[in-house]
């Protein structure tokens, strides 16, 4: 398939920036294999999960690693920290071709710089070096300075709200730049209301990195590479979903990188070892596009995602091209809200 196969309209209203009032008060398209769509709110998820369904999540923790400094002139430098390149070096996220010093809060000086990256074309990559001393310690950096770094799209800056808002409720393993957004929906109450209808829940990480949600850019699908994303997985969930399985049972998977890391290490795509302490850990670069046969998945929560995302090539993958475009086309028609504060589909 093509890439422009997956673009789409969205009115500019239909964005949302900002959260639900509530996190279950969001609305909930179910999508049938057959096409059938329903509309409800996510409040009725339990409605559709059934005693000995296993659900899956991710428990990656989003980390606030959006740094606004300013320019000796005195202009805006936004930047999203992405990995540590070196002590006191990393990469980051950030738009324009500014290199020079940057000067962040409580007096924390450093330098944004440039640095081929070796790729066709040469492109180049963006490093933050950290010139004041104590800034090497980024964790404590990040909580006084930093902030969540909310995609694009919102045209706002992050605030308190959104230091709770774009986290699950369940985070508890620090590492990613951006949320599992299909997760933000869940409450304490409502996870606590499936439990007791018989529905597991378990976890897994995934730390969701920049690649998840660059649009692709290749003209056909084949010639898209997805960057790696570091993940976990316990042995014990492994075995449960083989009991599942073989228990005629469904495995649902909250959002496409839950999805991403099962499918990533039970079909090959990944590299991945065992801890020898219950913990399958690795990298997957796994890139889940329609003719992908799923081996794990069942039944799939997910947002409504950005138009030639990767996230909207595995709903379609999942539920059939034509099935979600068209549950697409009902949900803007409805007013449904997209992208990550937006509404869920529920795909079974």
């Amino acid at each position: 398939m093509k890439t422009a196969d997956f673009n789409f309209s969205l009115p500019p209203e239909l964005i949302a920036s900002r959260p639900a009032p509530r996190r279950d008060s969001c609305r909930l398209l179910i999508l049938w294999r057959d096409g059938r769509t329903e509309h409800r709110t996510f409040t009725d998820i339990g409605d559709y999960l059934k005693y000995g369904d296993l659900l899956i999540v991710n428990n990656t923790k989003v980390m606030p690693v959006r740094l606004i400094g300013s320019k000796p002139s005195g202009g805006r430098v936004d930047m999203i920290l992405v990995n540590e390149h070196k002590e006191a070096v990393w990469e980051v996220l950030c738009a324009g071709h500014y290199a020079g010093p940057v000067f962040l809060r409580d007096g924390i000086e450093a330098e944004l710089l440039f640095e081929d990256s070796g790729a066709a074309g040469g492109e180049k990559k963006k490093f933050l070096r950290f010139l004041t001393p104590r800034a090497k310690h980024v964790d404590e950096l990040l909580e006084r300075c930093g902030s969540m770094p909310l995609p694009p799209y919102i045209k706002r800056l992050p605030d308190d709200e959104d230091r709770e808002r774009y986290q699950t409720v369940y985070a508890e393993m620090t590492g990613s730049i951006a949320a599992p957004t299909a997760g933000l929906h869940f409450t304490d109450d409502l996870l606590e209301g499936l439990s007791e209808k018989g529905v597991r829940i378990r976890k897994l990480t995934l730390h969701v990195g920049p690649g998840t949600f660059r649009p692709v850019k290749a003209e056909h699908l084949k010639h898209h590479a997805m960057q790696s994303e570091y993940f976990e997985i316990p042995a014990e969930l492994l075995s449960e979903i083989e009991h599942t399985k073989q228990s005629a049972k469904r495995v649902i998977t909250v959002g496409t990188t839950a999805t991403r890391a099962l499918e990533g290490f039970l079909s090959g795509n990944s590299q991945a070892t065992d801890n020898g302490e219950g913990t399958i850990s690795g990298f997957t670069d796994i890139f889940i596009h329609p003719g992908y046969q799923f081996m794990v998945t069942d039944a799939l929560l997910t947002n409504f995602h950005l138009p030639r995302s990767t996230p909207l090539m595995l709903a379609s993958a999942f539920s059939g091209f034509e099935k979600l475009m068209q549950a697409y086309s009902e949900a803007i028609s409805m007013g449904y809200r997209f992208f990550s504060y937006g509404d869920a589909m529920l795909i079974l």
